[in-house]
């Protein structure tokens, strides 16, 4: 089998089978899982396997902004004193 079907002139690609969990739900929880998926007419599977996607695929977005921010963190912001301060702590204090 190569993992193509045609019919019509349409292409297929060959689906592999999914792999069975057991997932832990607190029971309203589900419930409400159950009646979401129905009135999407969509299967708790689907929207699962959606969930999932986004979760993952938003996990790039997330190390990006962390190794932005950290680098901020270590280069500090421009002032525009090039690392001198050029006034001294009485001039800020005067007493």
């Amino acid at each position: 089998m190569s993992g193509e079907f045609t019919f019509l002139g349409d292409r297929l690609n060959f689906v592999k089978a999914h792999t069975k969990v057991t997932l832990s739900l607190p029971e309203p929880l589900l419930r409400r899982f159950r009646v979401y998926a129905a009135s999407r007419n969509e299967s708790m599977t689907s929207l699962m396997v959606k969930a999932i996607r986004a979760l993952m695929d938003g996990e790039p977005d997330r190390e990006k902004a962390k190794r932005r921010f950290l680098g901020r963190l270590t280069e500090g912001r421009n002032l525009g004193t090039h690392g001198k301060i050029p006034w001294g702590r009485g001039e800020i204090h005067e007493r």
